[in-house]
């Protein structure tokens, strides 16, 4: 089924990223990713929802006890979008901010670009 670039852009933030719970994590990468998907951050680049999936177990590891929420609307168009997002505590939700930036095919993700404020 696909997607709109606004349903996958929250989906991935919230429900991937946001995910602490691994099969739900998967369940939800599956739904929403290529089986080729391409994920770059400052780290690295990721291929494949198996190495998606280890790069998140990562990062929520490295920040226990920080959640993602959104900073604004979702932009997009042409199967192209952005969505600005803070990261952090529930004291401070906008510890780290960025932007990820996806490229969308046949209603899944394809590519997500991470950029860090």
């Amino acid at each position: 089924m696909p997607f709109t670039v606004n349903e996958l852009l929250k989906r991935n933030l919230l429900g991937i990223f946001g995910e602490r719970n691994a099969a739900a994590r998967m369940a939800e990468l599956k739904a929403i990713w290529q089986p080729d998907g391409v994920f770059v951050d400052p780290d690295g680049r990721h291929v494949g929802i198996d190495a998606i999936d280890r790069r998140v177990a990562q990062l929520q590891a490295r920040f226990l006890g920080f959640n993602f929420v959104e900073r604004g609307d979702v932009q997009a168009m042409h199967g192209v979008g952005r969505v600005a997002w803070g990261y952090g505590p529930e004291e401070n939700p906008a510890t780290v901010t960025g932007v990820d930036v996806a490229v969308t095919r046949d209603g899944k993700i394809h590519e997500l670009y991470v950029f860090l404020d």
